[in-house]
């Protein structure tokens, strides 16, 4: 997403010198939260981006894996031997992080590319029992999708409650029930302690059967290649952008999953593994690539994060960030369909998150961009536009 988007944006903004996307798969670039819906259920045969690489002049070297960089050459190393670069924008993502001693087990699926899902997708479609290892997002979307296709799910998480590290217990505790409502059993406090072909063991010695294993317990930036580049990284192993996505060796930019950068906004470096973020920061890199050209300055990436989650029958989505926030506010009874939380620091909004109010999603999201101070008793009135919550 994050690369395409980039070779898409300079030519939109009137860069007219070559472009070149190299990627390691050897699929046309593709979109990938229809990997856990669509695609996974059998609905759409493939998710590739409606992008005329030709007509846009933009060269593909597709199934090219990228080795290294050579800063003082102005090179990458590829399988296909060295590629020389006056701008380079990294774009490589993040990868799954594994389960250890699950290497090479027969049943043992990760959800991450294109080949990812073509692999579960005659495994859903026979109905296997399915076991989930994590309970984070796209857990709960592959278990979602596997109930839909009528395969019995089990998942398992390591902490006490569904999404323990993205969210606050409190808001993460309504999300509990929505397992058991969608025929899905939740078992929490679980380790794994081995996979083996047909069933999962847990670290108290109980037994999973399993069809079917998916590992959903992360990702990880995908920057291991660039060991000795001197590209500097940070100890989450993204790299470490300043505010106008350059990194700390010149002519090289990083956006996306595997860039993390600082926010103004809310004082500190924020990592932002969701697809909004893959939008929207390529416009600025492409700007900002085109600006240095001319010599002109530079702009400044400062978003408010957003993604969204279809999962259980549920619509949710998220704006903002909300670690630094000294006030929490619901709107909405969280045992009902629809409900908001929001984040208020020194009155202002800072984050929310909507379970099927679209409306307070996008209302927020433009107070959020504006600073606004929010009236508490008023947000708290799920009848009163939010937008109506606003202290002038």
């Amino acid at each position: 997403m994050a690369g395409v988007q980039t070779a898409v944006a300079l030519r939109e903004q009137g860069f007219t010198g070559p472009v070149t996307l190299i990627g390691a798969e050897p699929h046309q670039p593709y979109d990938r939260p229809p990997l856990s819906k669509a695609i996974l259920l059998g609905k759409a045969e493939g998710s590739a981006f409606e992008v005329d690489f030709e007509a846009l002049a933009i060269e593909l070297r597709l199934g090219c894996e990228v080795l290294g960089v050579r800063s003082d050459a102005h090179e990458l190393d590829t399988e296909a031997g060295a590629f020389p670069y006056d701008v380079l924008v990294i774009a490589s993502g993040a990868e799954p992080i594994t389960l250890p001693g699950t290497e090479g087990v027969p049943g043992v699926h990760l959800l991450r590319t294109l080949d990812d899902a073509a692999r579960l997708r005659p495994v859903i479609a026979q109905q296997h029992d399915m076991v989930v290892v994590g309970a984070g997002w796209i857990g709960a979307e592959f278990a979602t999708a596997a109930r839909e296709a009528g395969c019995a799910v089990t998942v398992v998480e390591a902490a006490d409650r569904p999404l323990a590290g993205a969210l606050p217990a409190e808001v993460a505790a309504p999300m509990t029930d929505w397992y058991a409502e969608y025929g899905t059993e939740l078992i929490t406090h679980a380790r794994v302690a081995a996979i083996e072909p047909g069933r999962v063991i847990l670290a108290d010695g109980r037994e999973l059967a399993a069809g079917a294993v998916v590992v959903g317990i992360g990702a990880r930036p995908a920057t291991g290649w660039l060991a000795g580049s001197g590209i500097a990284l940070g100890p989450d192993g993204a790299i470490t952008a300043d505010e106008h996505l350059r990194t700390s060796l010149p002519d090289v930019y990083a956006v996306g999953d595997c860039a993390s950068f600082p926010s103004g906004r809310y004082g500190r470096r924020l990592l932002v593994h969701h697809w909004d973020n893959a939008l929207q920061g390529p416009r600025t890199v492409a700007a900002n690539v085109i600006a240095s050209g001319l010599g002109q300055p530079p702009q400044v990436y400062d978003p408010v994060p957003y993604f969204w989650s279809e999962q259980f029958g549920r619509f949710v989505q998220y704006a903002g960030h909300h670690s630094a926030a000294d006030t929490m506010v619901w709107r909405g009874d969280p045992a009902g369909a629809a409900w908001t939380v929001l984040w208020l620091r020194e009155g202002s909004l800072v984050a929310l998150l909507a379970v099927g109010r679209a409306r307070d999603l996008m209302q927020g999201r433009k107070l959020i961009l504006s600073g606004a101070r929010l009236d508490p008793d008023l947000a708290a009135d799920p009848s009163v536009p939010l937008k109506a919550a606003a202290v002038a």
